[in-house]
């Protein structure tokens, strides 16, 4: 049995496939804002920490405001794609050395 978690996204692709993503962190930057998400699977979804080796399989995703509704899109970008991620990196070890 499953249960339902409040930090879980179904997202529908382009093929009108769902799937489901942990989200981790909303940042906001240069007057963006983006969300990471990490892919779920079944095996992977109890898990409460997420490991050093997950970081590098991270989804970065930019969220667009739309007459009221909010979508996700790819960020194409590479520089702007890396400065997220250094962002994100930089909040895991924080949250890290946080709980030590």
């Amino acid at each position: 049995m499953s249960e339902e978690r409040d930090d879980v996204l179904v997202l529908i692709d382009e093929n009108g496939e769902e799937s489901e993503f942990e989200h981790l962190d909303t940042i906001e930057m240069n007057g963006n804002e983006y969300v990471v998400l990490l892919p779920l699977d079944d095996s992977e979804e109890d898990e409460e920490n997420l490991e050093e080796e997950d970081i590098d399989e991270v989804i970065i995703l930019k969220i667009e405001h739309n007459n009221g509704e909010d979508s996700f899109v790819n960020v194409e970008d590479d520089e702007e794609l890396e400065a997220v991620f250094e962002e994100f990196r930089e909040r895991m070890e924080e949250y890290d050395s946080d709980e030590d």
